[in-house]
C-alpha cells in the first residue's frame, strides 16, 4: 500500500509538473530522437545562433533562484531592451566613444531556456572560488591595467611596450565568444557545425575558427603540444554529441570574458555536450574542470537557435590598423613626454 500510495503522488507531482508553464517547458528539452543523417548520427548540422540575453552569471539578488516564469522571462527581456534603447539615444561624451547598440547582437531574448544563469553549477550560478595562487587578470576598455604576461584577456591591455601586452582579441588570436567553451558576447554568436562520418567540424564566426573533431577513438595529442583552441576529441553517448578538449596554451585562461581572465588554462580539461530538444534547440553544455583554478568544476548550459543565415569570413582589422596604431600612438605620447591621459586631452 505504501507503495501504490508513493506511486501515485509521484505521478500526481508529474501531471502537475506538466501542466506548469516551466514544467511544459523543460520536459520540451528533454533528450528525444532527433532526425539522423546518412551515417546514422543524429542530424545536428547547421547554422546556429547561441546570442542570448540570458547572463553568463547569476544576479546575485536572485538568489537560488534557478528558473524565471515566462512572465519574469518577458519583463526581463523587455528590461534589457529598454536599458539599451536609453543608451543609443545618449549623447556621446566628446571623443570618448565607442560601437553603439546599433553594432550589437547580444540576441532578442533568452528562447526556450528560462534560467537565470548560463553558469549552473555551481548551485548559486556564480563563478567559483579561485585556488590560492591561481590569478585574476582585468582589464579595462580605456585605460590599461598593470599585470604580468601574459595577457590572457580578450580586451584591453596591461601597457603598450608591445602587442604581447594587448588583450587577445586585440590581436586577432581568439575572439571575444568563440572559447572554447562558446560565450555569447556583443556579436558575430553565430556558429556552423558541420558532420562526417569520423568528423565533426565547429566554424564559430568570430575569427572564422574552426576545430576539426576527430570521431574514431584516436588519443589526445602529446601534453607538450598545445594550442589557442585545445586538442578535441568527440564521441557519441546515445544522441548526445560529447567532446573532450585538452592540451590548451597557458597563454589561454580557464575561463575567459572580454575584461577578464580567471587563472590559465594549461591543466583545463572542458567537456562539451551537443543534443536537440523538442523545440529544436541544440543544447549545448560545457563543464570547466581545471583543479589548478577553481575550488570547483563549473557547468553551464545555453540553448542555440537555428539561424536563417550564413556565416561569413570575420576579416579582423585590429590586427592590421587598430594594433599598430594603439602602440604608435603610446610612442608618440613617449615622445612628447605626456601622460595617456594628457596625450588623449
Amino acid at each position: 500500500m505504501r507503495s501504490l500510495a508513493r506511486f501515485r503522488i509521484i505521478l500526481m507531482l508529474g501531471v502537475l509538473m506538466a501542466l506548469s508553464p516551466i514544467g511544459a517547458r523543460l520536459l520540451a528539452q528533454q533528450e528525444h530522437s532527433p532526425p539522423l543523417n546518412e551515417f546514422g548520427q543524429p542530424d545536428l548540422q547547421g547554422y546556429w545562433s547561441f546570442g542570448t540575453l540570458t547572463p553568463l552569471q547569476r544576479p546575485e539578488h536572485l538568489a537560488d533562484k534557478v528558473f524565471m516564469t515566462e512572465q519574469e522571462a518577458e519583463a526581463f527581456e523587455q528590461g534589457v531592451l529598454d536599458n539599451r534603447q536609453a543608451v543609443f539615444e545618449r549623447e556621446p561624451s566628446g571623443l570618448d566613444i565607442s560601437y553603439n547598440d546599433f553594432w550589437d547582437e547580444w540576441g532578442d531574448g533568452v528562447g526556450d531556456n528560462l534560467r537565470t544563469s548560463i553558469i549552473v553549477s555551481p548551485a548559486n550560478g556564480r563563478i567559483p572560488e579561485l585556488i590560492p595562487g591561481a590569478v585574476l587578470q582585468r582589464s579595462s576598455s580605456r585605460d590599461d591595467v598593470m599585470s604580468e604576461r601574459p595577457a590572457r584577456f580578450l580586451l584591453g591591455g596591461i601597457s603598450k611596450d608591445g602587442p604581447e601586452d594587448r588583450g587577445l582579441s586585440e590581436r586577432c588570436l581568439t575572439g571575444f565568444n568563440t572559447g572554447p567553451p562558446m560565450l555569447p558576447s556583443k556579436y558575430n554568436n553565430n556558429m556552423q557545425l558541420l558532420q562526417f562520418k569520423d568528423h565533426v567540424v565547429i566554424v564559430t564566426e568570430m575569427i572564422h575558427d574552426a576545430r576539426i573533431i576527430p570521431l574514431d577513438g584516436r588519443p589526445h595529442l602529446p601534453p607538450e603540444i598545445t594550442q589557442w583552441g585545445g586538442n578535441s576529441r568527440g564521441h557519441w553517448e546515445g544522441n548526445t554529441l560529447v567532446v573532450n578538449t585538452r592540451n590548451f596554451t597557458d597563454k589561454m585562461a580557464s575561463l575567459s570574458q572580454p575584461y577578464a581572465a580567471w587563472g590559465s588554462a594549461k591543466d583545463m580539461h572542458l567537456e562539451e555536450r551537443f543534443r536537440l530538444n523538442d523545440n529544436g534547440s541544440l543544447v549545448y553544455e560545457f563543464t570547466i574542470n581545471d583543479p589548478a583554478t577553481f575550488v570547483e568544476p563549473i557547468k553551464g548550459i545555453l540553448h542555440m537557435r537555428r539561424s536563417p543565415d550564413r556565416i561569413y569570413e570575420y576579416a579582423c582589422h585590429e590586427g592590421n590598423y587598430a594594433l599598430p596604431g594603439i602602440l604608435a600612438g603610446a610612442r608618440q605620447a613617449e615622445a612628447a613626454g605626456l601622460s595617456a591621459e594628457q596625450f588623449r586631452e
